[in-house]
């Protein structure tokens, strides 16, 4: 169950290097169709690529911590509930013993005995 609720977090880091590395292709092939009257676009358009990447990898850090803290606390959920059906089924479990002995104990007492009160009378 452990890796099954870690494979997306796994899955957006997987994700992050991908995108990350078609990103960097991108750039590279753009920069070759720039003219030299581009230089000072590109040098913005750099500069605010990363500072765009910087914002993106810290939301997507961001994201990823979310998404363990979450697993983290499903997991702590489904082990409390395991707990709680644990502890319900010795509750239950004893509930029948107790039930069962309060039974005995009524039949062996003549206080709970059924009497033929007619019989009786005459």
């Amino acid at each position: 169950m452990k890796t099954s609720l870690q494979t997306p977090g796994l899955c957006l880091y997987s994700f992050h290097q991908a995108w990350t590395s078609s990103r960097s292709v991108f750039t590279r092939v753009a920069a070759l169709h720039f003219k030299p009257e581009d230089e000072y676009f590109a040098m913005n358009s750099d500069m605010d690529g990363d500072i765009e990447n910087q914002v993106e990898l810290e939301e997507k850090t961001r994201l990823i911590n979310q998404v363990l803290e979450l697993q983290n606390t499903l997991e702590d959920l489904s082990a409390r509930v395991d707990a709680v059906k644990e502890e319900n089924l010795k509750l239950k479990s004893e509930n029948q013993v107790l039930g069962q002995y309060i039974e005995n104990l009524m039949s062996a007492s003549s206080v709970f005995q059924t009497t033929d009160s007619k019989s009786k009378r005459k």
